[in-house]
């Protein structure tokens, strides 16, 4: 077996992920590579057995390493974006000259935006939602970190905003995938008359549980995202054996989601991020 197809004992096809934009017709993702993972396949020893992708939850630092190896080569990327994860509103934006393999933790945003091919833009996540978003029609791609707080700031809303300020595109050229997360069967907050703006009590469940995957449909449809653009499969990362789930396990690793843009794009016309 080739050294590429091999890491560490582990064969990269034990690695699992779904596609969160998979309802997204052919003809217009071409190009477009999306991966939301499980936890197998990894080289990571218990606690955070085996795909675990987060630096800062104790896990060696070579596992860790080699973990998001096999994510950039499963993904087919040449580089993966990553950036230290605050439960803000702010994003980054990758230009050329901007990448490298593993997270810079220097860099504190909730969002990754870029229209760069053969860069993939990683989000960690271990009950909180990874939103990856992509226009078809400006060629741009982005990965939104979502928890509660996000949630409350209204982060989806400032990302579809984002596409359009920055990128010049339109809220209904949008797609957008919400990753395994927490889910209204396990999303309990006991304080939420403390914690909560008004308007979120609206998407309580019963007694003291949230749908937080609606709060995020609703966010990006209020911003212009048909709702039929827009997919959840619904699946709880506290139920979840194949999952980490920090409200299930407390020490445990990260799951990673990650989007790019390999080709097929037409960025001819695409503006340069700020301007």
């Amino acid at each position: 077996m080739t050294k590429d197809a091999y890491l560490h004992g582990k064969d990269l096809k034990d690695l699992r992920a779904i596609d969160l934009l998979a309802h997204v017709p052919l003809s217009l993702r071409q190009g477009l590579k999306c991966m939301s993972f499980a936890r197998w396949g990894g080289v990571s020893n218990p606690p955070f057995h085996e795909l675990n992708v987060g630096e800062l939850t104790g896990d060696e630092a070579a596992n860790v390493k080699a973990n998001l190896e096999m994510v950039r080569k499963v993904l087919g990327a040449s580089h993966v974006v990553s950036v230290r994860q605050v439960h803000g509103t702010d994003f980054l934006h990758v230009k050329k000259g901007t990448c490298n393999l593993t997270a810079d933790q220097s860099v504190r945003a909730d969002g990754i935006f870029t229209t760069e091919r053969d860069v993939g833009l990683m989000i960690k996540h271990a009950d909180c939602q990874a939103v990856v978003m992509f226009d078809p029609e400006r060629c741009v791609i982005a990965n939104i970190h979502c928890g509660w707080r996000g949630s409350v700031g209204n982060i989806l809303k400032k990302a579809v905003d984002e596409f359009v300020e920055v990128y010049g595109s339109r809220a209904h050229d949008i797609w957008a995938g919400i990753g395994p997360s927490l889910g209204p069967c396990c999303a309990e907050f006991r304080q939420w008359k403390e914690t909560f703006p008004a308007w979120l009590h609206g998407f309580r469940k019963g007694g003291d549980h949230f749908d937080f995957w609606k709060v995020s449909k609703n966010q990006l449809e209020e911003a212009g995202v048909p709702s039929g653009q827009i997919f959840c499969p619904e699946i709880c990362t506290v139920c979840s054996k194949d999952h980490f789930s920090y409200r299930r396990e407390k020490t445990t690793g990260r799951l990673a989601t990650v989007i790019a843009l390999e080709s097929g794009c037409n960025q001819d016309s695409i503006p340069p991020a700020g301007n």
